[in-house]
């Protein structure tokens, strides 16, 4: 009786979880821009004009390239799927969620790297230069950046005996001493610069950009229309949703439920809200201060997160 209970609890912790980051992740975009409107003297769009914008583009009819292929409409699909099974294994509101035992670092990047790869080939799938120049950029800058979220996270499950990122969660809100050590504070500055590149947000891109020459995102999905334009739009708010909801938990575990609480899951869903808004606004600062880096600068930047993560490692196995 009390395993039905606790596997009840999972599935309606896991659910939550994914309904609060299709939700959540759209908003959080909608409030750094807001943010960013704020610092350059404008008004801006209201916070929920992201969730307007998804709802008037499933109205909207489907258009693919006549010399696509069934890559452009799965592209979508995948990326929604990877991100969704990401979300759904994550300790976000819960160290509990359905199938939790199986959220190891790498299981979350090799979902993560899914989407990547997934948009990427359906950027190229419609043969356009413009496609191709964004897949390329994006694997390019997503070669780099993968390396260093992996160490980053391997730091931190150093330090905690172990991989898996509830397990993580649960030993960081035991010791809280180890959030201010030096192993903490090198990796949570490698995964800013992880989750900046990752979500293409300035300096690495321009997300409000519809230069040809620059954007690099945007161009991947400029073939997509309609319902599957939300959707790969959709999978990427919650994608920056998801980001930001893992630095808040591993390095501010504070708030997640830890005893399979309906009580605290509440707690945990409010607290949640509350990290990533500031998190969101540390980004949105440091946007507002930055301007987009020139291409082949890049690599500086993210080479310096690698490195900073590989010090993270060190260190937390000579403090260990």
């Amino acid at each position: 009786m009390i395993g039905a209970t606790s596997t009840i609890f999972s599935i309606v912790a896991t659910l939550v979880q994914v309904v609060l980051l299709a939700l959540l992740g759209p908003l959080l975009i909608g409030f750094m821009a807001k943010m960013k409107a704020r610092a350059e003297g404008r008004v801006g769009a209201p916070i929920v004009q992201p969730l307007r914008d998804l709802r008037k583009l499933l109205s909207k009819e489907r258009l693919h390239a006549r010399h696509a292929s069934a890559v452009l409409p799965l592209a979508p699909m995948v990326i929604f799927a990877a991100t969704t099974v990401a979300i759904a294994i994550s300790p976000l509101v819960t160290t509990r969620p359905l199938l939790g035992s199986s959220a190891d670092v790498l299981v979350i990047v090799y979902l993560l790297l899914t989407g990547s790869i997934a948009a990427a080939l359906g950027g190229l799938d419609a043969g356009t230069a413009f496609g191709g120049m964004g897949s390329s950029r994006a694997m390019t800058i997503g070669a780099l950046a993968e390396p260093a979220l992996l160490v980053a996270v391997i730091a931190l499950s150093i330090q905690s005996g172990t991989s898996n990122l509830p397990s993580i969660v649960s030993t960081t809100m035991a010791h809280p001493d180890w959030v201010s050590g030096p192993s903490r504070l090198l990796a949570l500055v490698a995964l800013v610069i992880v989750v900046i590149a990752e979500t293409g947000r300035i300096p690495v891109d321009n997300p409000s950009t519809h230069l040809e020459l620059t954007m690099i995102h945007e161009a991947m999905i400029l073939e997509y229309a309609g319902p599957e334009l939300s959707l790969i739009t959709l999978a990427e708010a919650m994608r920056l949703g998801l980001f930001f909801s893992l630095i808040a938990n591993l390095f501010f575990p504070w708030g997640i439920d830890t005893n399979g609480a309906y009580a605290g899951l509440a707690l945990g869903v409010v607290a949640l809200v509350g990290k990533t808004a500031i998190v969101a606004l540390g980004v949105s600062l440091i946007e507002i201060r930055s301007a987009k880096l020139r291409l082949f600068r890049l690599p500086e930047l993210l080479a310096g997160g690698f490195v900073l993560s590989v010090l993270a490692v060190v260190t937390g196995l000579v403090t260990r």
